[in-house]
């Protein structure tokens, strides 16, 4: 009898990227309706509210199971610290450096100049000051939840941070008795990124919907009278990502930033077509993962960075404050420039997580800070989501660089596993979210002192 060759396993096709060309057809669609039947596009908004809304109902049981997995199986809690102490500090300098080149760019265009506003005008900007805003002490008392479980029903990231924190500290104190609970916390960690993969196949649908209603709202007219300060913003935001943020991730990862973008592409993708970065928070933190950072890194700096590390929101904040200023014909000099943004540069923190955050926080800033420029608010209130698009691009990009960074200071990356990611020689699982192969994600160690360093 002839032998036969041994009959190779089938492997299941990946058929996800069918989900995301249908995102981009359904872009295309939304835009020709916003176009040709405004109105109706207005109507569609719930569609993108509803799929925004399914994503950030996965957000904080994905965040929660992330930290209390990653803390818990490290031995030494001040690894913890560091790398949080790291990331904030990282935070802030980038947000510095992300309000300046926003301020100089303001400064050369002067987008606004020969602007005049109505009464109407003042009226809308007006109408965007979100009595939500919080201050400085108030905000930092709302990171305390009311009650345990209450942290995972007002979707407060923060909030599910510091219960995440203590928890995963609570199992670290606990040795070896934790381990049953942390088992436990995998499997669900399993289950909640299943869903995750089950709500991405509405994406097309909440992409439609979404681009429809900002496409009928604004139309062309908004579009051509603001188009100086769309595309100087627009311009900014792509210096600040491929020349600031490329060249430190190549002279610190030694990383290209292209090869990172194309394997977050996906992500990319489905944050344009929402028009949040919040949409694409959940996969950053399974793709960073699985890219080969250690789950404490993750856990840690992605969720931290979704409040404080808001790059486009800084130099949106910069441009907008300087074209209403100019608009108004009171231009500011750069010595009442750098205190006004210092504010909104706290003023930010003090948002985070309110509603329209980048609108809000800009009328909010401009009110504690400027009463006299909420008047021109309303100028790009028209334009906004529009620009929010690249705000949340933006923002993203910050903190997918950032995680990287941060596990190269740490020591917490195998940058061995990250060549042969961004190779493509270790696909990323579509379907599950997870690695059962990736030393990240494998059954939880008895007290692991580290992942595996660089």
């Amino acid at each position: 009898m002839t032998p036969t060759a041994p009959v190779t396993p089938t492997v299941k096709r990946d058929r996800t990227h069918y989900l995301y060309i249908a995102v981009i057809v359904a872009v295309a669609l939304g835009i020709a309706v916003g176009l040709i039947w405004p109105d109706a596009g207005v109507e569609l908004k719930p569609l993108g509210t509803g799929f925004v809304n399914l994503i950030k109902m996965m957000i904080s049981p994905i965040i929660f199971c992330t930290i209390v997995l990653g803390i818990g199986s490290v031995r030494k809690a001040a690894k913890v610290g560091t790398v949080g102490g790291i990331a904030l500090g990282y935070f802030l300098v980038m947000s510095l450096v992300a309000l300046t080149i926003g301020l100089v760019v303001g400064n050369i265009l002067h987008p606004g100049d020969g602007l005049h506003i109505t009464n109407a005008l003042k009226a809308t900007g007006h109408a965007q000051v979100d009595s939500e805003a919080l201050g400085g002490v108030e905000f930092v008392l709302s990171i305390i939840p009311t009650t345990f479980v209450s942290a995972f029903t007002e979707g407060q990231v923060l909030q599910t941070l510091l219960i995440a924190l203590l928890a995963g500290f609570a199992l670290q104190a606990m040795g070896s008795a934790g381990q049953p609970v942390l088992r436990g916390i995998e499997h669900i960690q399993r289950l909640v990124f299943r869903i995750l993969g089950m709500i991405m196949w509405a994406a097309p649908i909440g992409a439609f919907g979404a681009i429809a209603a900002v496409v009928g709202s604004a139309g062309l007219d908004a579009l051509k009278s603001l188009a100086v300060l769309m595309l100087g913003f627009y311009v900014t935001c792509v210096l600040f990502v491929f020349v600031v943020l490329g060249a430190m991730l190549r002279a610190i990862a030694g990383l290209n930033i292209f090869s990172l973008f194309k394997y977050l592409a996906r992500e990319f993708l489905l944050i344009l077509s929402t028009s949040s970065s919040e949409s694409a928070l959940p996969r950053l933190i399974a793709k960073m993962e699985h890219l080969g950072v250690s789950k404490p890194v993750v856990g840690i700096t992605v969720p931290t960075g979704y409040s404080f590390n808001l790059d486009g929101t800084m130099i949106y904040m910069t441009m907008a404050s300087l074209y209403i200023a100019d608009a108004l014909g009171t231009p500011m000099s750069v010595g009442e420039q750098i205190p006004l943004l210092l504010f909104l540069l706290l003023a930010s923190k003090g948002a985070a997580g309110v509603s329209g955050a980048g609108l809000a926080t800009l009328a909010g800033g401009l009110q504690s800070h400027k009463p006299a420029l909420v008047d021109g608010v309303g100028l790009i209130v028209g334009i906004d989501r529009f620009m929010s698009e690249a705000r949340a691009l933006t923002n993203f990009a910050g903190n997918a660089v950032a995680t990287v960074l941060i596990g190269v200071w740490t020591k917490e990356i195998d940058k061995g596993r990250v060549q042969l990611v961004l190779a493509g020689e270790l696909p990323f699982d579509e379907k599950t979210l997870l690695d059962d192969n990736c030393p990240q994600s494998a059954d939880v160690p008895e007290q692991r002192e580290s992942a595996v360093a660089a």
